[in-house]
C-alpha cells in the first residue's frame, strides 16, 4: 500500500516511520562504526564490487521497474504538447531494469544511460531491446566530470536518479548533483527515488556493518544510504535545484509462507533547475551534438 505525506512546507522535515521498541533496540546494536581504513578500502574498489556484483548476479537481480511512468507523473506533465520528444538521461541505469520499459512505453523518448559498472553496461548493450538510435549507453563515473564527455550541456529534459545516490559516498553525493545539473537544461527536472530512513534493509544490518550516520555497506561490499527529505533537499539547494515535492512512500513485504512482514521506506522526490542557473557548467566539451 503507497502513503504520500504530501508536499514539504516551510523547510520542515516530513515524518518517516514510528520505530517499534524491537526496532529501536535492533538500531542501537549497529555499534561502532568501521574502521577508516576500510572504509577507504571501500571506497578504491567502489566499482569493482559493484562489478562483480553483476558478474554474480547478472541481469536477474533486480525486477524490471514499469512502475517508473505511473509513479512519476512528470515524464508526462513535462511535455508542452503530446509526442514531443523527450530526452532523458538515466543516471545508474544498471542492466537496464527501468530504462528498456520506458522505452518500450513511449516511442518519443531518447535516452543516455551510465553506470559505474562496465560489466552492466555490457549487458545493456547485450540487450535485444538496446536501439543505438534511441539510447546510448556508456560507463561514467558520476562523482568525476566526464559526464560532459557523453551528454551535451543543457541538453535533457529528464534525469532519472532512481535507487543510485544511495551507493554513493554521502561526501561524494554533492559532485553527482553538480554534474547532473550541467547536462539538465534550465526549468527541467530531476526524478529522485531511493532508500528512506528506517527502510527494513537499515534495521536489518548487524553490528560491523555501519559507516557513518545512515550509511552501511552490505556483506559484497557494495554501500547503502538511507535517505531523510531534508538532507536530501539540502543536497540538491546547495547544487541550485528547486525543491518541487518530497514524499515518503510506504510500502510492505509479505512473505506469507514465512509468516514476516518487512516494512519498506523509499524517498520520491522531484527537483527543478532554474530557468536561469550558475550550475549550468561550460560548454563545449561534447563532440557530437546529441540526438535531434
Amino acid at each position: 500500500m503507497r502513503q504520500k505525506t504530501g508536499r514539504r512546507e516551510g523547510g520542515a522535515e516530513l515524518r518517516a516511520r514510528v520505530l517499534s521498541a524491537e526496532e529501536e533496540r535492533r538500531l542501537r546494536g549497529h555499534g561502532a562504526l568501521v574502521s577508516d581504513f576500510r572504509q577507504q578500502k571501500l571506497e578504491r574498489e567502489a566499482r569493482r564490487n559493484w562489478d562483480l556484483f553483476y558478474k554474480r548476479n547478472r541481469t536477474r537481480f533486480f525486477k524490471d521497474r514499469h512502475w517508473t511512468a505511473r509513479e512519476f507523473g512528470e515524464l508526462r506533465a513535462c511535455r508542452q504538447f503530446e509526442d514531443q520528444k523527450l530526452t532523458i538521461l538515466e543516471a545508474g541505469c544498471g542492466v537496464g531494469n527501468c530504462l528498456f520499459p520506458l522505452l518500450e512505453e513511449d516511442p518519443n523518448i531518447f535516452a543516455y544511460a551510465c553506470d559505474f559498472s562496465p560489466r552492466a553496461v555490457e549487458y545493456v548493450k547485450q540487450n535485444p531491446l538496446y536501439d543505438p538510435g534511441r539510447c546510448r549507453v556508456f560507463q561514467c563515473d558520476l562523482t568525476c566530470d566526464d559526464l560532459l564527455d557523453h551528454v551535451p550541456p543543457e541538453s535533457v529534459d529528464v534525469v532519472l536518479l532512481i535507487f543510485v545516490l544511495s551507493a554513493i559516498h554521502p561526501e561524494k553525493m554533492p559532485l553527482v548533483l553538480q554534474n547532473i545539473c550541467k547536462v539538465l537544461k534550465p526549468g527541467k527536472r530531476v526524478l529522485f527515488r531511493d532508500y528512506g530512513l528506517y527502510d527494513h534493509a537499515m534495521l536489518r544490518f548487524k553490528a560491523g556493518s555501519k559507516l557513518g550516520e545512515n550509511f552501511y555497506v552490505r556483506q559484497d561490499g557494495t554501500r547503502s544510504y538511507f535517505f531523510t527529505d531534508g538532507f536530501l533537499a539540502r543536497l540538491f539547494t546547495e547544487a541550485g535545484c528547486e525543491e518541487v515535492l518530497s514524499t515518503y512512500v510506504f510500502r510492505e513485504t509479505v512473505n506469507e509462507k514465512e509468516g514476516l512482514r518487512a516494512p519498506r521506506v523509499f524517498l520520491q522526490s522531484t527537483f527543478q533547475k532554474p530557468l536561469r542557473s550558475a550550475a549550468s557548467g561550460p560548454r563545449g566539451r561534447v563532440p557530437h551534438p546529441g540526438p535531434s
